[in-house]
């Protein structure tokens, strides 16, 4: 596990945003047993979360339709809660960082590490924007 001096800014980043902490299994399973349309970020220490995701999870809040719950765990640090949230996006294999939007409950759009690598957080947030105005 990561100690927390060194995830708690990247926490913060996302938190200060307007996301919820997801901390334990209970909290994974009252996020998604909700109606309406729930966002979890997976969030990470590697680059591409710092360079990309997280800046992608924030500009993509800049949009007419949004999430009903917008929510992150952080691989590595909130074990419980990514491992319980990791069996809600199956078929897709574990990946850090990652983006999920849940409908009822159910995934309807995922963003993979390899998605996140590679590209611009002003790309990524256009995809979720793209989704939360399809599913949201």
């Amino acid at each position: 596990m990561y100690p927390t001096e060194m995830v708690a800014p990247m926490k913060a980043e996302l938190v200060d945003a307007g996301y919820k902490e997801l901390l334990s299994e209970a909290e994974v399973t009252e996020a998604l047993d909700k109606s309406g349309t729930t966002l979890v970020a997976i969030n990470s220490v590697c680059g591409c979360s710092a360079g990309s995701m997280r800046p992608a999870m924030i500009q993509a809040l800049d949009n007419d339709k949004l999430p009903d719950n917008l929510t992150t765990s952080f691989a590595g640090y909130d074990v419980e809660a990514v491992a319980h949230v990791r069996k809600f996006m199956l078929p897709y294999p574990p990946s850090s960082p990652s983006i999920a939007l849940f409908k009822d409950g159910k995934i309807a759009m995922m963003v993979e590490r390899h998605h996140i690598e590679g590209n611009t957080a002003e790309a990524i947030a256009d995809h979720l924007r793209q989704a939360f105005d399809e599913f949201c």
